[in-house]
């Protein structure tokens, strides 16, 4: 295996390289960050080869990570709109892609956003854009506060809860809001979140399906084709149903929306977005809202500070999204050659997005290795930009804000008791155990 930096052949070290790439890399967050850093300072356009994996450049400036996703028409998600499908904006070993490959026939096995390029990703953008506009979900924030107490009643006791704030709370609030508005029936949340946390630990052991082996080349490619089975199993009849029977929810918007010559788009385009929000809208705020609970546990005085002033839970929020970045990288393609940094891209290589990298430049943020709950200015890249920007994320914010205004006035004492875990992943992840004491008040 060799790393460097091409052009100037600044030598990436191996251990720097694997950190990154490798979703084993991601298990030690201090190393990890440490290898983010060592290439901002150093070689912060670097192109590196790792064992099992196509050259790839690593992006982990935030002026650069901007630069690319503000580019599609040079900076490709899925290969462009000649050629769909034909390149991976989720990194995978070349064997993985090969697979992938030989068994659809495509890249793009799910008709998911993050895989669509201009024009087509414009047009079916569209079809839930609006739905998801601020003011349009002023509609549902009643609805979303009454099923955060519902979670917090159901899941805390008034007094001493000694709990793991991951996998016994914060999993169950998102995935309830998302599947409340998407019209599913609470006794198959449980099936949602299996698959949910199934799609994004692909690269996690603890996640992997029976049969598919964890040594294999090809396993996060098998386990994400399984997933994305399973998923349409389930989904495929919800559309039916709301195509017979139309309802309010965001569900039947997707289920119902039209092409221009009148017809319905197709059941996988439904599907793709059904996986997508359910898989993404749930992992990343969960993600986030842990990881602010763990923050606020170490800086008592901050978590004091909030809850004096309920008006500081967004910037709070904004905090807790750029230092949680759930979403750690996409992959795009040059579609020409590009000059960036002073580098040559040629066309068709690839780069790595590193969003955690960005959130942490010190070019942009000040001492951005400290959590500060009132942080300002604070233009984090959590959710991307560009017209891949997430969707999602004044759902998100919606989300993160009621929970947090309807909890943290209520809790006392907050004390991390056990090792916390986070997902074995390079894509979307990082807390997935943390264990905590704390008193819940009424």
């Amino acid at each position: 295996m060799t790393a460097t930096q091409a052009e100037t052949h600044t030598r990436v070290p191996d251990e720097i390289a694997r950190q990154i790439v490798l979703p084993t890399g991601h298990l030690d967050e201090t190393a990890l960050f440490s290898a983010y850093e060592w290439l901002r300072n150093n070689a912060p356009l670097a192109k590196v080869e790792v064992d099992g994996y196509d050259p790839l450049w690593l992006v982990t400036k935030h002026a650069d990570i901007l630069e690319i996703e503000r580019q599609p028409e040079v900076f490709h998600n899925g290969g462009g709109s000649e050629n769909p499908g034909t390149h991976n904006p989720i990194l995978n070993t070349k064997a993985g892609d090969a697979w992938t490959m030989k068994t659809h026939g495509t890249l793009r096995p799910l008709e998911s956003l993050q895989m669509m390029d201009p024009p087509e990703h414009t047009i079916v953008r569209d079809i839930a854009q609006g739905w998801f506009r601020p003011v349009e979900l002023k509609k549902w924030d009643a609805r979303i506060r009454e099923l955060a107490n519902k979670v917090i009643s159901r899941h805390l006791v008034p007094g001493v809860n000694e709990i793991d704030f991951s996998r016994d709370f914060a999993w169950f609030y998102p995935l309830h809001v998302v599947m409340t508005l998407f019209g599913v029936p609470e006794e198959d949340e449980p099936h949602i979140m299996r698959l949910a946390h199934e799609r994004f630990g692909v690269n996690d052991p603890e996640s992997r399906r029976p049969g598919i082996s964890s040594d294999s080349a090809t396993a996060a490619a098998e386990q994400n084709t399984a997933n994305i089975r399973d998923f349409e199993a389930y989904y495929v009849g919800l559309v039916e149903s709301l195509r017979e029977n139309p309802q309010d929810n965001l569900a039947s918007l997707i289920a119902n929306a039209r092409q221009d010559n009148g017809d319905y788009y197709p059941m996988k385009t439904c599907i793709g977005y059904y996986i997508a929000i359910s898989g993404a809208g749930h992992d990343t705020t969960s993600t986030t809202a842990a990881t602010i609970f763990e923050e606020l546990a170490k800086r008592p005085d901050q978590l004091k500070a909030v809850q004096d002033d309920l008006s500081l839970i967004p910037t709070l929020i904004n905090e807790g999204l750029r230092w949680a970045s759930p979403v750690k990288h996409f992959v795009h393609q040059a579609a020409l050659d590009y000059e960036l940094r002073g580098q040559q891209i040629r066309k068709g290589d690839r780069l790595m997005l590193l969003f955690q990298s960005g959130n942490r430049d010190e070019d942009i943020f000040d001492v951005p290795k400290e959590f500060r709950h009132d942080r300002k200015p604070n233009p984090h890249i959590a959710f991307g930009n560009g017209p891949h920007a997430c969707l999602g994320q004044p759902l998100a914010r919606l989300e993160l804000r009621i929970l947090l205004e309807e909890l943290l006035p209520r809790v006392r004492n907050i004390e991390l008791i056990g090792p916390r875990k986070v997902l074995q992943t390079n894509f979307v992840g990082g807390l997935k155990s943390l264990p905590v004491r704390f008193e819940l008040v009424d």
